[in-house]
């Protein structure tokens, strides 16, 4: 299997339900800016409704930081808009609801499960120039978090303007980073 940091964002072109509205999302829609695509298995579920309404109570926080979050599932974007209708927790979405019905995204990020067709609970993130800079796969019974998410966008974003720095374990915003260096091999 070939790493997927730091390799370039796939040609994509899905329909998605965003706002109201059905629209065609490509890859230029992503350029130039932060992105986390946010793959669950299936609408009308039981973890996957608590992840994405915990990803639209924190969208504010992305949107300030330039990130936009892209939800993504095998199913259709009408299917999407039923869910987005029937569901409180669904209706806080802002953010575009990608439909996948085939796969082609599930599978140019490792997350697609071809025997039940669904995605498997993968979180990447990519930055401006269309690079993989972080990816997490869950099986489906684990739930994410938003807040770790977006600790992770910061960091992500911290030392792609500081290249000479790196964030230690449990980094948050304002924190002390550290300056790799010689003077710090086994001295942590």
């Amino acid at each position: 299997m070939e790493p997927i940091i730091n390799s370039k964002l796939a040609d994509f072109k899905l329909e998605a339900y965003h706002n109201g509205n059905f629209k065609t999302i490509t890859k230029k829609d992503t350029e130039g800016k932060w992105s986390v695509f946010f793959f669950y298995p299936a609408d009308f579920t039981f973890v996957c409704p608590t992840e994405l309404e915990d990803l639209a109570n924190n969208y504010a926080k992305f949107q300030e930081l330039g990130v936009e979050i892209y939800s993504v599932s095998a199913d259709t974007h009408f299917v999407h808009k039923a869910w987005h209708d029937a569901s409180e927790s669904i209706k806080k979405i802002k953010y575009p609801m990608l439909a996948d019905p085939t796969g082609v995204l599930g599978k140019a990020f490792g997350t697609w499960i071809e025997e039940a067709g669904l995605n498997y609970r993968g979180t990447f993130v990519v930055n401006p120039e269309g690079e993989i800079k972080i990816a997490e796969i869950h099986d489906n019974g684990i739930g994410r978090n938003a807040d770790e998410l977006l600790r992770n966008v910061e960091a992500a974003q911290f030392v792609a303007a500081h290249p000479n720095e790196v964030c230690p374990a449990k980094w948050k915003k304002g924190n002390v980073t550290l300056t790799p260096s010689i003077d710090l091999v086994g001295k942590i």
